[in-house]
């Protein structure tokens, strides 16, 4: 018993300063911005208190939904993206060879490189004029594919939405791989003997009991997905006229630049609300017996 008391309090000791940053730097500005959202403030001088002012007219606000509905189709390119092709590619490659562990840090790699380089990279990728990508097109006879990929508000979500799924799957691929890992061989024997072939052992061995890793991946996707800012950023800004805004760099914009820090508190308490509601909603559809 003292023993089991010793061992908890070494525990507790250990989780203590993560607890304390944790609660000092996440928990403590997310009350903070909620308070502030209820002001209307400029980020220097006095605050006055407008009541749920704030929240309405954001939720009035036809550039917020249009935001809103660009994040959604972030965080759908992200769930049937980053996890299907972080999935298969675990699959393939989570023996340790030199080779396997080669193409892994390859994947890996994106995650290393700061979002700023990823988004010049690929803004002159997309470049209408000098862009490696309707370079090749043009040069396989496809001209008439040649796009302004940033610029055309009906696809250019979709265009930012490949290096964000590309930049991102690297974390995945890890996790899956060490869930894989962690299935027992006996499981794996004893299915072989049955006769399983490979593709019903996914379907019935695999996946079943990686289950939950994959359901924290998707938390982990609509969570990442929502706070997603840098790499649009630096690709279009949110534009050409707010057709590439998010919810992140909508409110950015509003705190920033015209100085409404109270309007951006707002706007960024809803964004951690849709991102429970998503979250609960995705655990529910996710559900098994």
């Amino acid at each position: 018993m003292a023993t089991t008391s010793r061992v908890r309090g070494f525990i507790t000791l250990g989780l203590l300063p993560a607890l304390l940053i944790y609660l000092v730097f996440v928990i403590v500005p997310i009350i903070w911005s909620a308070y502030y959202g209820f002001y209307d403030w400029k980020g220097i001088g006095a605050s006055k208190f407008i009541g749920f002012d704030n929240y309405i007219e954001a939720l009035k606000d036809p550039i917020f939904w249009k935001s809103f509905k660009n994040n959604l189709i972030i965080v759908g390119a992200s769930i049937f993206g980053q996890v299907p092709i972080a999935l298969v590619l675990s699959l393939i490659l989570w023996k340790s060879t030199f080779f396997h562990r080669f193409v892994r840090s390859a994947v890996f790699m994106p995650m290393v490189v700061a979002s700023v380089v990823i988004g010049i990279m690929w803004g002159y990728i997309y470049h209408p004029e000098i862009g490696i990508l309707n370079f090749i097109l043009d040069k396989v006879g496809l001209s008439s594919w040649i796009r302004d990929w940033l610029g055309d508000p009906k696809i250019n979500m979709y265009s930012v939405s490949i290096p964000i799924i590309w930049a991102n799957i690297g974390p995945y691929l890890i996790l899956f791989i060490a869930a894989i890992q962690n299935i027992p061989s006996e499981v794996e024997d004893a299915a072989k003997i049955d006769g399983a072939v490979k593709a019903r052992r996914l379907y019935l061995i695999v996946i079943p009991m990686i289950w939950d890793t994959i359901k924290v991946a998707i938390v982990l996707c609509i969570s990442g997905s929502l706070k997603a800012f840098d790499l649009i950023y630096v690709m279009t800004g949110g534009g050409p006229a707010q057709a590439t805004e998010l919810l992140a760099t909508y409110m950015y914009n509003n705190t920033f630049e015209i100085f409404r820090y109270g309007y951006g508190s707002a706007v960024s308490t809803l964004i951690i609300i849709i991102s429970m509601f998503l979250v609960l909603g995705s655990q529910m559809l996710m559900k098994r017996k």
